[in-house]
Formats: structure tokens, C-alpha cells, sequence
């Protein structure tokens, strides 16, 4: 039965080529418009190394304070090390916490008596590594006892390696980080600065650094934002909760500074913290879903009110093959099914050309699509394919192909399998 199908949908092609042709570039630009789009908001949340773990991570990147009494002041903005500590790093539902600075730094950093490169930076704590997945080229990360010591060691990306030493076999080298020793303990493979919460290209611990001791607002506020890996999506309830205790718990702590913290929602799973603006205002999630199928809608519905004429004239020309069918018995529901499966095979084809182009527009356009608004950082965002070619997109791609397939053919076969037989014999339909 499939291969008859095939068989019969490849003559229909044949005999048909110039509104076949027209019918699969059709749908395969539509396909294409709109797995761009969806490319465009998947980055941020699809998991790709180092954020492999992306749908078990909680963001709280920023905290929020307002005057105890009236309420009439407000600060908003990253976290102090003490206060992502008090309210994040004690939480025992997680599987694990991180603590890291928020966004990178630019620094300076070379061999001495050499001239120095610009290096991004970011300061972070030993769980850092347990949390993010780096592929590490050769050495290891610094860990508890480091962090703790307060030791200058660096973790280096294999790009920044080389500009600096000339080669990515550096661990145990010694270079200048902003005029300090520094050693580097590990190289790690490039990371893309789509990995917004992990990426830079030199982590050092925080301790090693003064990022810890900048802070403002009593102490309560400074450089710092946290991440929280789940142990399972079925416990983000339950993180929110203790969250929430301990915000309440520090809140009675601190009477004495004027301040109080609110928690605006907070922590944020990956995707709602990828649409968040701003840090005084709880992202609209499903707001910006709604807006995303309005904008999936519109780019489904124009090419399907096209596509559409086409499949009717299509199915005008076989009026008399449907008539014979039907006089020989062949219901319409079948009729209906037959003429929608065939239909569905050329969208499929078209729908995967379209898939495959719009992979090869991201790579070819990755900066016009994916750098941010705003963003710490000036560096390119690299695309790796396996970004891009994930399951989710091709299920998506998939879906939206049956989609166009029922709104542009759904209404052509089913006028066509109702229509008279004897007009349709007579090719009057």
C-alpha cells in the first residue's frame, strides 16, 4: 500500500512538474522562514556542551531589594558572594550549586615582557565544573581546596592559549593575568558565547580575585549570580520553596540595614530566564510563547492560503481519475485520506529541503541572528551544528510540515472527495 502510494504521488509529479515544482519551493521556504525563527529562540534553551543540563538548570542571576518600610527605593542587579551563598549555596533540594559572576570581564593577559591580548574572564567557584561540562584538552579544574586557598590558578580555553603561549599545551605555564601571576591548571575546548551562563575564555576562582569583597547596599549586593542544576525537573516546586525560605530567613537577619529582599519569581528555569528583559520584572513566559505562535501562525497560514490554490488546481486536473474511483466504488473518507497522504509526501520532501536550508543560513549568518541585543561580551557567537541539528528541531520541523499540509491540502482533497461524480466525470468539478 506504501509503495503504491509512492509510485502513484512520483506519477503525479511527473505529470504535473510546473505546479509541482512550484508547490515543494514553496513549502520549502516556508519551512525555512520559520525553523529560522525557531533556531532563533532554541539556542537558548536546547542543551549543547557546556550547558548540557539545561533542562534540570535554575537561573537566579539577579536579586532584588527594596526599602523595608515603604517600599520606595529599590536596587536591583546581581548578588553579592555572601548573600548567593546564604540564599542559593545552602539549599539542600539541588543536586548541585554554582556560583559564578555574572557576564565576563576584559582583561589583559600575556607572557611577561611580551604584549598582552585581551582575554574575557569570568570568576566562578569550584562547583562551577560540576555543574557545566567543559571537555577538558589536558589538566584538570581547581577545585574546593584551591578555591578555598585562594590560589591563582586560571582555567584557559584552547583559543586564548595559543595567542598567548603559542600552543593549547599550556597547563602548568605561568602567565600575566592584569599584571598578576597566574598558572594554568586546565585547557578546555572553546566555548560558544551562546552558553551565556559558562562561557568566557579565562575562569579563575572568585577567591582569587576581589570580586568577592565588591559589594554595596550592606553587603547584600555585588558581582555575583548562581545556577542551580536540579536533580530532576520535578523538583523545581520544591527548590522554589526553599528558595523562598531562605530569602525569608535572611530577610529577619538583616532588619537592621533598612533593606528586604523579593524574590520576583525567582529561580528561573532555562527557558523563562531566557526571555527575561530586565532584572526588576518577572519575565512574561507565557506571554512570549503567545507571541511566538502568532508569529509561527502568520508564517504557517500566507504560504498555506498559496499553497493551496495550487493543490486545488492540482486536484481539478485528476477530477476525472477521482470520478472513476468513486464509481467504482472508493469511499470518500479514502478518497479524502489518499489525496492528503500524497500531499503529505511532497510537503515532507519540501519540508526537509527547507529544514536543511535554514541549518546552512544559521551557520553562514550566525552573528546577524544570534548575537543579543545586549550582551557582555563583543566575541562572535560561534555555531557548532550540533546546536542547531538537535531532535526537538526536527520534530518541530516535522510538525510544522503536517501543519502546512492540512491547512494548504486539507480543504482541496476534501472538496475534491465530495464532489459529484458525474461532474467530476466530465471533468466539471
Amino acid at each position: 500500500m506504501k509503495s503504491n502510494l509512492i509510485q502513484q504521488t512520483l506519477e503525479q509529479l511527473r505529470s504535473q512538474r510546473m505546479l509541482t515544482i512550484l508547490s515543494i519551493v514553496g513549502t520549502a521556504l516556508s519551512i525555512f522562514l520559520i525553523m529560522v525563527v525557531v533556531m532563533m529562540q532554541q539556542v537558548k534553551v536546547v542543551p549543547f556542551a557546556p550547558e548540557s543540563n539545561r533542562d534540570r538548570f535554575m537561573h537566579v542571576r539577579y536579586a532584588s531589594i527594596v526599602e523595608r518600610e515603604q517600599e520606595l527605593y529599590a536596587s536591583n542587579g546581581c548578588m553579592s558572594y555572601k548573600t548567593a551563598m546564604e540564599q542559593i549555596g545552602s539549599l539542600s533540594t539541588p543536586e548541585l550549586v554554582t556560583i559564578y559572576t555574572d557576564g565576563t570581564w576584559k582583561f589583559s593577559a600575556g607572557l611577561p615582557g611580551q604584549p598582552v591580548t585581551p582575554a574575557e574572564l569570568r570568576n566562578t567557584d569550584d562547583n562551577f565544573w560540576k555543574v557545566f561540562d567543559f571537555t577538558f584538552i589536558s589538566g584538570k579544574p581547581y577545585d574546593k581546596a584551591d578555591f578555598d586557598a585562594g590560589l591563582p590558578v586560571a582555567v584557559m580555553c584552547e583559543s586564548t592559549a595559543r595567542r598567548i603561549f603559542g600552543t593549547s599545551d599550556a597547563t602548568g605555564r605561568e602567565f600575566m593575568l592584569n599584571y598578576a601571576p597566574f598558572r594554568v591548571c586546565g585547557i578546555v575546548k572553546d566555548v560558544s558565547s551562546l552558553a551565556e551562563s559558562s562561557y568566557a575564555q579565562i575562569w579563575i576562582p572568585a577567591s582569587a580575585s576581589s570580586s568577592m569583597q565588591d559589594t554595596w547596599c550592606g553587603d547584600l549586593m555585588g558581582n555575583f549570580s548562581a545556577t542551580i542544576l536540579a536533580r530532576s525537573t520535578d523538583d523545581f516546586d520544591d527548590i522554589r520553596e526553599e528558595f523562598e525560605r531562605r530569602v525569608e530567613d535572611m530577610n529577619k537577619k538583616i532588619t537592621d540595614t533598612g533593606w528586604k529582599f523579593i524574590t520576583i519569581g525567582r529561580p528561573y528555569t532555562q527557558e523563562k530566564d531566557a526571555v527575561s528583559k530586565s532584572s526588576n520584572l518577572e519575565p512574561d513566559l507565557e506571554g512570549d510563547r503567545r507571541s511566538r505562535m502568532v508569529v509561527y501562525l502568520i508564517l504557517l497560514i500566507v504560504p498555506a492560503i498559496n499553497l493551496s490554490g495550487m493543490t486545488e488546481s492540482r486536484l481539478r486536473k485528476r477530477a476525472a481519475e477521482i470520478g472513476v474511483r468513486r464509481a467504482f466504488g472508493c469511499t470518500r473518507p479514502k478518497i479524502f485520506g489518499q489525496l492528503l497522504s500524497e500531499n503529505l509526501l511532497i510537503t515532507a520532501a519540501a519540508g526537509i529541503i527547507g529544514w536543511v536550508l535554514s541549518v546552512v543560513f544559521a551557520m553562514l549568518f550566525s552573528t546577524e541572528l544570534f548575537t543579543r541585543g545586549f550582551s557582555y561580551t563583543s566575541v562572535t557567537p560561534s555555531i557548532d551544528i550540533s546546536m542547531l541539528v538537535q531532535p526537538s528541531t526536527f520534530f518541530t520541523a516535522i510538525g510544522f510540515c503536517f501543519l502546512l499540509n492540512l491547512l494548504s491540502s486539507g480543504l482541496p482533497a476534501w472538496n475534491a472527495s465530495r464532489g459529484n461524480i458525474v461532474n467530476a466525470l466530465n471533468k466539471k468539478q
